[in-house]
C-alpha cells in the first residue's frame, strides 16, 4: 500500500475538528479548511495557486495545486471541503478532502514522469444552498477553464471515500432494478459517471482496480436522474468534459450522511487508502 492512512487521519481529524462547522456561513472556519489545504499543497513540489470568487456578497476560494507539464493537456483531481449545516463532515466530505491531499502527496514522494498537467482542486459550496448552482466552486473552476480554452482530457471527482461496512444488506439501492445488478454489501468503492461516457467510466474503474485490492463497481446514469450529478464533477459536464465521481454511495450506504454522527470514528481509513493508491495509479495512466 502506498498511501498513508496517518497521514489521511491526520487530513481528516482536523478537518472535522474546526468549529464551528465549516459551512457556508461560517467564514472563518472554510478558511481555515482553505489554508490547511493550502499549506499541505506548499509542502510538495508544484506550483500552487488561489482562485477567489464572489457568492452572496462573500469571498470565497478555490485552492489548486498543479503538477506537470504546464501547457499539457490537464487531469482534475477535485474534493469539496465544505459541510452541509452543523455536523464535522468526516466522510462528507473531509475523506475526500484528504484522499485529494494524500494523492497530491504520492506524486511529490514518487516524482513520476507525467505526460499530462494535473491539476488538484479543493472547493467550497459544494452542499446547500448552493448546489446546482454556478456559485458553486467547482462550477466556478469549470468556467474558467473552458473560458481560458484550457485542454482538459478528463477529471476526478473524490466524493465520501471512507465509509465502508461488511454487514450483508448494508448497501441500499434506490430501486430494485439496481439493487440486482450490484453487492448488497458496502464494502466497494464506485465510478459513478452519466448516460453516454460508459467508455470512460469503464477505463477509470479498470485502471482504479489495476491498482487497489478493494472492489471496484461503476454505473452510468442518466443525468436527468439526480443520482449521477450529486457532486461537484457535474459542473464539468457543462463544458463537455469527461468527469466521473469516485464514491461510497453516500447515503446509500453511510446512515451518518449529513448527521452530526459524521464522525471520524465511523471511518475505514485501511480501505481509504485503498481508494486512493487506485485513484493515483489510474491518474498516471488515463
Amino acid at each position: 500500500m502506498e498511501a498513508n492512512q496517518e497521514r489521511l487521519y491526520a487530513d481528516v481529524e482536523f478537518l472535522t475538528s474546526i468549529l464551528p462547522a465549516r459551512n457556508y456561513r461560517n467564514m472563518g472556519s472554510l478558511n481555515k479548511a482553505a489554508d490547511y489545504v493550502l499549506d499541505e499543497f506548499k509542502k510538495l513540489d508544484c506550483q500552487t495557486t488561489e482562485q477567489r470568487f464572489l457568492a452572496d456578497r462573500r469571498e470565497y476560494r478555490n485552492i489548486i495545486a498543479s503538477f506537470g507539464p504546464p501547457d499539457a493537456e490537464r487531469i482534475i483531481v477535485g474534493a469539496h471541503y465544505d459541510v452541509f449545516g452543523d455536523q464535522p463532515g468526516a466522510d462528507d466530505n473531509a475523506s475526500a478532502v484528504a484522499g485529494l491531499l494524500e494523492t497530491a502527496r504520492l506524486l511529490h514522494q514518487h516524482r513520476p514522469q507525467l505526460q499530462h498537467r494535473l491539476d488538484f482542486v479543493a472547493y467550497p459550496l459544494e452542499e446547500p444552498p448552493f448546489f446546482a448552482s454556478k456559485q458553486m466552486g467547482s462550477a466556478v473552476h469549470a468556467k474558467s477553464l473552458h473560458d481560458a480554452k484550457a485542454p482538459v482530457r478528463a477529471m476526478l471527482c473524490y466524493e465520501m471515500i471512507g465509509y465502508f461496512s461488511d454487514e450483508p444488506g448494508s448497501q441500499k439501492f434506490p430501486n430494485e432494478k439496481l439493487a440486482a445488478q450490484y453487492p448488497n454489501t458496502g464494502n466497494f468503492i464506485t465510478v459513478v459517471g452519466k448516460q453516454g461516457q460508459e467508455a470512460f467510466t469503464q477505463r477509470v474503474q479498470t485502471l482504479i482496480q489495476s491498482y487497489c485490492h478493494l472492489d471496484v463497481e461503476r454505473i452510468n446514469l442518466p443525468e436527468s436522474m439526480g443520482l449521477a450529478g450529486l457532486s461537484d464533477h457535474r459542473n464539468y459536464w457543462d463544458y463537455g468534459y469527461d468527469a466521473v465521481m469516485i464514491n461510497d454511495t453516500s447515503f446509500l450506504r453511510n446512515p451518518n450522511y449529513h448527521q452530526v454522527s459524521d464522525t471520524i470514528d465511523t471511518l475505514d481509513f485501511e480501505r481509504m487508502a485503498e481508494v486512493v493508491d487506485g485513484v493515483y495509479g489510474a491518474l498516471l495512466n488515463l
